[in-house]
């Protein structure tokens, strides 16, 4: 997804609820996205909003320079490359009932080849 487009930031805007709400997104990723919206009603900006037209470039730039930051896990959220979350099925559980497995140690392997 290289192009750029109007449809694109509005879908990654739309996806960044779903990404906040799934816990398997790591932490920084979610403070990226309360950094900007705590930047979007700071009263500081870069470009004072004396200058009121031009005030809102550093508003938009940096909800761009987020959603360049994240599009790969955004775009996760609305092309549909997580189709349920499973987070909460299975929290707290560490049990693994009717599954077969074999542990081996490499040194075995080893030995079971030379012979």
């Amino acid at each position: 997804m290289n192009a750029i487009s109007f449809n694109v930031l509005i879908k990654r805007l739309k996806a960044i609820r779903f990404m906040m709400h799934d816990k398997n997104v790591p932490l920084r990723k979610k403070l990226v996205v309360l950094a900007g919206i705590v930047y979007l009603f700071l009263p500081i900006d870069l470009i004072p909003i004396v200058v009121f037209p031009v005030s809102i470039l550093d508003d938009l730039l940096v909800w761009f320079l987020i959603l360049w930051y994240l599009k790969s896990e955004l775009d996760k959220y609305w092309i549909g490359g997580k189709t349920e979350d499973l987070s909460r099925k299975f929290a707290r559980r560490t049990v693994i009932d009717d599954v077969d497995y074999e542990v081996h140690d490499e040194k075995e392997a080893d030995k079971d080849k030379e012979d």
